[in-house]
C-alpha cells in the first residue's frame, strides 16, 4: 500500500514503504549495506586486536584477581572450587575467613602480577602486589596446567599466611 506525499513544489509523489520494496534492504554505495560502506575499515588488520574487544588477560592475572576477590571477602571460597587442585582449596579455606585483604576504604586493587614459567610450560609461579588503602600486600601462588589444558591454582600464600599453616621447624 502506498500513500502520497507532497513535494516542496506541491506535486504529489508516492511514498515507499520503509526499507524499499518488500524483501529488500536499504543499500549504500557500491551495493553495500549502509553500515558496511567501508568494508576495509570494518575488518581489523591481521595481527591487530579489534578495538571494540578487550584483550584477554593472561591466566596469572585472572587468577590474581580471583584470589583477590576471595581474600577480600568479595566472593565466597567455594567460587574457586573448579579452579583449584591439591592443597590450594584447603589453604583458601584456612586463610579466607580472616578476609586478610578486606579494606574499610576503597576496594583492594591488584597493582602488579608477574610470573616465572617452568621449562615445560606446565606450571607457573606467580607473585602479585595488592594495594589495600595505603598498605601494599604480597601474594604468591602456583598455577598448574592440567591434561585438559586449563590452568588451576595449586598453592596460595599471602604475606606468609599460607606458610604459617604449615609446621615450622624449631632450632634445637
Amino acid at each position: 500500500m502506498t500513500s502520497t506525499i507532497l513535494t516542496a513544489t506541491g506535486t504529489p509523489r508516492p511514498r515507499r514503504a520503509p526499507g524499499g520494496p518488500a524483501g529488500t534492504r536499504p543499500r549504500g554505495p557500491a551495493g553495500t549495506h549502509p553500515r558496511e560502506a567501508h568494508p576495509r575499515e570494518a575488518r581489523p588488520r591481521e595481527g591487530h586486536p579489534r578495538p571494540d574487544r578487550p584483550r584477554a588477560l593472561p591466566p596469572h592475572t585472572v587468577f590474581a584477581e580471583r584470589l583477590l576477590a576471595v581474600l577480600s571477602g568479595e566472593r565466597p571460597v567455594h567460587w574457586m572450587l573448579g579452579h583449584t587442585v591439591g592443597e590450594a582449596y584447603e589453604q583458601l579455606v584456612r586463610i579466607a575467613p580472616e578476609t586478610p585483604l578486606r579494606s574499610l576504604g576503597p576496594r583492594p586493587v591488584l597493582r602488579r602480577c608477574s610470573v616465572q614459567v617452568d621449562d615445560g610450560r606446565t606450571a607457573v609461579e606467580a607473585f602479585a602486589t595488592i594495594a589495600v588503602g595505603a598498605r601494599v600486600r604480597a601474594m604468591a601462588f602456583r598455577l598448574e596446567r592440567g591434561g585438559d589444558q586449563r590452568w588451576r591454582c595449586a598453592a596460595v600464600e599471602l604475606d606468609g599466611l599460607g606458610a604459617a599453616t604449615r609446621p615450622v621447624p624449631r632450632p634445637a
